[in-house]
């Protein structure tokens, strides 16, 4: 248990010191989608049971892929997006729904993904599954990720991945992709026109 908020506490630091650096640098490219076959339902396993995306039909979702024993860019997203929904209005952002998907099950219990995504904001839902319910989710929204072995590593290995914010509308499609690199006042304006 120690060693977890030792490295939730470093992570937050390292995302406090990443985020201001963000506010600093120009705006990053935003990939609106304009069609095509990315995204959809999917239901994976919470630390309260079965999750579905078509169970927030109706609201805004932002859907992140990563794990929590990512070093850097997983808590720098994930932080990003916790902000955003602390600097809207509470109201609007009562009405957004955050997801967080481990690719790392192995590691990655129920209850280890709960901690770790209330962490950030109680409006995330930390979500994993079986191998193949996540692969599937991984195609359906054109990320990746792969297992590197660290053979001089206490961790024994790491996941490279894709880094991206997907914001869902209210209809469950996909609207657009943001980078993970995004600053919490840009990511509030996609959300605040998510709600509109």
């Amino acid at each position: 248990m120690k060693a977890i908020r030792y490295l939730i506490g470093l992570s937050f630091v390292l995302v406090i010191a990443v985020l201001i650096y963000i506010q600093q640098q120009p705006k990053p490219a935003e990939q609106r989608i304009l069609g095509g076959n990315i995204g959809g339902d999917f239901t994976l396993m919470s630390i309260d049971g079965p999750v579905s995306l078509s169970d927030f039909s109706g609201q805004p979702v932002v859907l992140y892929i990563g794990y929590t024993y990512c070093p850097d860019i997983c808590p720098m997203a994930l932080a990003v997006l916790g902000q955003a929904l602390r600097n809207l209005p509470e109201e609007q952002s009562e009405q957004i729904q955050g997801l967080f998907i481990s690719v790392d099950p192995e590691r990655d219990s129920l209850e280890h993904l709960a901690s770790y995504s209330a962490f950030f904001s109680p409006q995330i839902i930390g979500l994993t599954g079986e191998k193949a319910d996540i692969d599937k989710v991984v195609q359906q929204y054109g990320a990746f990720y792969r297992r590197v072995e660290m053979r001089d590593s206490a961790m024994e290995y790491a996941i490279d991945h894709s880094s991206r914010l997907y914001l869902i509308d209210r209809e469950g499609n996909l609207a657009a992709m943001v980078s993970h690199s995004t600053s919490p006042d840009q990511l509030m304006r996609h959300l605040e026109e998510l709600l509109n």
